[in-house]
């Protein structure tokens, strides 16, 4: 048996871990009184219902976490690409009881595999074309429409019995800079923050939503402390009413990993007011990973919060209230009772939310070639991104091209292709500054009868060619794309 500051502890933590099964370490803190886990990717591969079956068998208030978006983060149908509409097409579209269905659709997938708690809808409203981490995830650059959009996808996803959790506050679509990798700073005042920023995190909160996610990101108005480790931002949470779980972003991302570190950013996070700590997925460090990384990052969290609980660096009284909304959250879910799911046609959403800019005179339905000159996937998008370009080829050769660190030669060599007629360039990035815009012009002038699609957030226009805007780099954002070029 545990002492109570340790199992007091386990009570605020969620961790990754390797593997579709149970490991050894991960049952017994889990006997002793651990919040609970999040799946990744890689948890997924083999019966994952029994999987969580055994999860809730050994803690049956344990709290199974599930990075489920739609769109271009999915943990579900990480091999295919997601089957439902993301973010940015909903908000195109700007249906919400689209955006309802969706979310009881995410939600019916993750209940039927035994999750709790749907690590979505992201709140952000991406005011930065060159946001690398958040972009089509978010519903719209427009305040009104990610508040709109955010609430109608909490209603949806909390009908079908389990918590949602708006993400990631105070707002992370100011960004140019990728938490998993540095501290972004929102040099923006709080008056900017609180008109366009925090207005769709209200509009989940008088959703019910049950929990809301933190932000790795330095707004010094407010300090020089990252939200997720600020008292006055997480505060400013509180004091607007909010009395749901506060659920940190992964703690091992380098804004936080590289600056305070685990052990340290756990402990002020909670003394900041956070409730519930996610470590993140043991796989991210990649190779440089540890046979044991999920239990080392474990302990590194846990036996660092039972330190500062037994030297007086954090007060008893602060965890136990944090241990307790998250046994309030996991009594919810437990004593949960989902509406009757009703039809669902993601491909009626998604056809509308795909435009075709410019004279697209339409391909024939063989094997077509790609050069796909897109940034690549980042950490929160752990999916592997070629089933878009594989979908538009249907067969056809894909030529992956880096916009950013492209030879010439091999430039050059994209651009014979292109001139060989009839090719598809997919891009994700094409405001006036990136390096894709240039790319991708220099391939539309070496072409004939190039199309651009894009698979990026907003609008954007090419010269000399039609663009397929998919607004998005699901699957079913792809098959439409694919349907559209070929003109049907």
């Amino acid at each position: 048996m545990v002492d109570d500051l340790t199992r007091l502890a386990n009570g605020v933590v969620w961790p990754g871990f390797l593997g579709s099964t149970v490991p050894s370490w991960l049952e017994r803190e889990l006997g002793d009184g651990l919040a609970g886990v999040v799946y990744f990717a890689q948890n997924l591969l083999g019966d994952t219902a029994a999987l969580s079956a055994r999860i809730h068998e050994i803690a049956p208030g344990a709290l199974i976490g599930i990075d489920e978006e739609g769109g271009s983060v999915t943990r579900l149908e990480t091999t295919t690409g997601s089957t439902v509409p993301g973010a940015e097409q909903l908000g195109f579209v700007d249906d919400e009881a689209a955006t309802r269905a969706t979310g009881a659709e995410i939600g019916r997938r993750c209940a039927a595999i035994g999750a709790d708690v749907v690590l979505g809808p992201v709140a952000d409203v991406n005011t930065d074309p060159r946001n690398p981490v958040i972009g089509t995830r978010s519903f719209s650059g427009d305040t009104d429409v990610v508040s709109r959009h955010t609430a109608a996808e909490v209603i949806g996803i909390q009908s079908t019995g389990l918590a949602a959790c708006a993400k990631h506050y105070p707002g992370h679509g100011d960004t140019h800079v990728d938490s998993h990798h540095d501290l972004p700073r929102i040099e923006l005042t709080p008056a900017q923050i609180e008109a366009d920023h925090l207005p769709p995190f209200r509009a989940a909160a008088e959703a019910g939503v049950q929990s809301i996610m933190t932000a790795h990101i330095v707004v010094p108005a407010w300090g020089e402390e990252p939200a997720t480790l600020n008292p006055r931002v997480l505060g400013m949470l509180r004091d607007a009413g909010f009395d749901g779980v506060i659920v940190t972003d992964a703690l091992d991302m380098a804004a936080i990993r590289e600056t305070v570190g685990l052990g340290g950013g756990a402990v002020r996070a909670l003394a900041a007011g956070a409730d519930l700590l996610c470590i993140g997925n043991p796989t991210n460090p990649g190779p440089a990973m540890l046979p044991d990384q999920d239990e080392r990052d474990f302990h590194a969290v846990r036996d660092a919060i039972v330190a500062a609980l037994r030297s007086g660096e954090l007060s008893r009284e602060r965890v136990e209230e944090a241990a307790g909304r998250v046994v309030r959250m996991s009594a919810a879910v437990t004593a949960r009772s989902a509406a009757e799911p009703a039809e669902f046609d993601a491909a009626s959403v998604v056809r509308r939310a795909v435009t075709v800019v410019g004279d697209l005179q339409p391909l024939d339905d063989v094997p077509t070639t790609v050069i796909d000159v897109r940034r690549r996937s980042s950490l929160a998008v752990d999916s592997a991104a070629g089933h878009v370009a594989q979908t538009l080829a249907a067969g056809g050769e894909i030529v992956r091209l880096d916009a950013e660190q492209a030879q010439e030669s091999d430039v050059v060599a994209a651009e014979r292709q292109a001139s060989a007629g009839r090719t598809v360039v997919l891009a994700d990035r094409l405001d006036g500054q990136s390096p894709q815009r240039a790319l991708v012009e220099r391939l539309v002038a070496a072409g004939t009868g190039t199309t651009v699609v894009d698979v990026g957030f907003g609008p954007a226009v090419v010269d000399g060619a039609p663009i397929v805007q998919v607004r998005g780099a699901n699957l079913i954002g792809a098959q439409v794309a694919r349907q559209a070029l070929i003109g049907q």
